[in-house]
């Protein structure tokens, strides 16, 4: 009896594995890419103080600081676009001298969202005290706009492809799509480094130097779609 019911069973697996049909099916890859000039930017500056008295240097960079974020407040900045991002007071050893000083500093990130005002605000950061510029990282307030764009692009390439692959062949064509794969990515111009020196002018009738280079942003979609084939 056991004999019979596993004989049965095999054959009713085997009946239907076969009756599974194979769906006909193209594989193809498609991109979308944007390029978008940057109408952002997020600035990192920061205080740095160094001194005999903790207490004295804390004090020095305390007042410092105050007076970068009046100014960025007169700017008419809003509260929500900076922010502090790091304070330390540390003390330090030189090796050289065989003696300690205490080292205070604080950074401050800034959402700059319009460009045209970068050399003046930078300008005006350095009178304040700012002492060290980290470094300046570029955005796009439409980017999410933009990669949507991208995503749809990308899919019509696919599309496309998979139509120029089935015009060839005669009685068929590109149906629903299975299966879609995204393996998408944004490049952003790298953060640009600038020493304060380079936003000064030679003389007073002088050409401005021109201290940004903001380049462009990448957004590329990549997509691999499998559509079946009717």
């Amino acid at each position: 009896m056991k004999k019979l019911f596993l004989v049965l069973t095999l054959i009713t697996t085997m009946v239907q594995a076969q009756e599974v049909k194979q769906i006909p099916q193209i594989s193809v890859s498609g991109e979308g890419k944007i390029k978008v000039t940057p109408d952002e930017a997020i600035i990192t500056v920061a205080v740095e103080n160094t001194g005999k008295d903790a207490t004295e240097v804390k004090k020095i960079n305390d007042e410092t600081i105050d007076k970068v974020l009046k100014l960025i407040k007169q700017k008419g900045i809003p509260t929500s676009d900076y922010q502090t991002q790091r304070v330390n007071l540390y003390k330090n050893y030189d090796y050289n001298t065989k003696k300690y000083s205490y080292v205070a500093n604080q950074t401050i990130s800034i959402h700059l969202k319009d460009l045209s005002k970068y050399d003046k605000l930078m300008m005006d950061l350095v009178d304040s005290g700012i002492n060290n510029i980290q470094g300046v990282e570029f955005k796009s307030s439409k980017i999410k706009e933009h990669e949507r764009q991208a995503r749809k692009n990308a899919m019509l390439d696919a599309k496309q492809k998979a139509e120029d692959y089935v015009s060839v062949l005669a009685g068929q064509k590109v149906g629903k799509a299975l299966v879609i794969s995204d393996n998408s990515y944004t490049n952003y111009p790298r953060p640009m480094y600038a020493e304060m020196k380079t936003m000064a002018v030679a003389d007073e009738g002088a050409m401005p130097r021109e201290t940004l280079a903001i380049g462009e942003i990448e957004i590329v979609s990549t997509v691999t779609v499998s559509f079946v084939l009717e």
